[in-house]
């Protein structure tokens, strides 16, 4: 693997971009004060732009690290205004070349193919220019919607670990989605 670091990845409508300090009023506004965005997160609703700000500290900070990838979903309609959040959760296992993906985007964007047209991008970066073997995403069974974005990048429904994980919900249950580079 060659850890690249978070670079910046265009597609038909959207950006992908590391963040800046700049994105705190726009994280809490279209996103992070969300309570039904946040519904089935395992980080709390930000009660105030300074929790965002505080958040945002940490992630610009962690952009040092090659390994580190974490994007900004901006659509580029709405110029350089994040909508939402991807990133490469937890550590990758370097062993196995596994890279686990986050997302979650402001209510407003639902069901309108922007999720899926980020997660498609960052699985091809992942494999294509860091070299990773194998992505793989969870989420809670009833939030299916979140499934629907795996299957429509390809990844394969591999299985549901019964009170596995956690959430804003309690322990629930995670339905784990895969896909290898060998499968594309």
């Amino acid at each position: 693997m060659e850890h690249k670091g978070t670079k910046y990845i265009e597609t038909e409508r959207l950006i992908l971009r590391p963040y800046t300090m700049r994105d705190k009023e726009a994280m809490f506004k279209n996103w992070a004060s969300d309570d039904e965005v946040t519904k089935f997160l395992t980080w709390p609703t930000h009660k105030s732009v300074s929790v965002s700000e505080t958040v945002l500290k940490d992630w610009v900070s962690n952009y040092e690290n090659k390994d580190c990838y974490h994007w900004a979903i901006v659509l580029k309609e709405n110029g350089d205004e994040p909508i939402g959040d991807i990133a490469v959760v937890n550590e990758i296992d370097e062993r196995v070349k596994n890279a686990e993906i986050g997302y979650c985007i402001g209510r407003e964007w639902w069901h309108k193919g922007i999720t899926s047209e980020a997660l498609k991008e960052v699985i091809n970066f992942l494999f294509d220019e860091v070299g990773v073997n194998r992505v793989q995403a969870r989420h809670d069974t009833k939030n299916p919607n979140s499934g629907a974005v795996m299957k429509k990048c390809g990844m394969k429904y591999e299985g549901t670990l019964r009170q596995t994980d956690w959430n804003n919900q309690g322990i629930c249950d995670a339905s784990y989605y895969g896909l290898l580079a060998s499968e594309r």
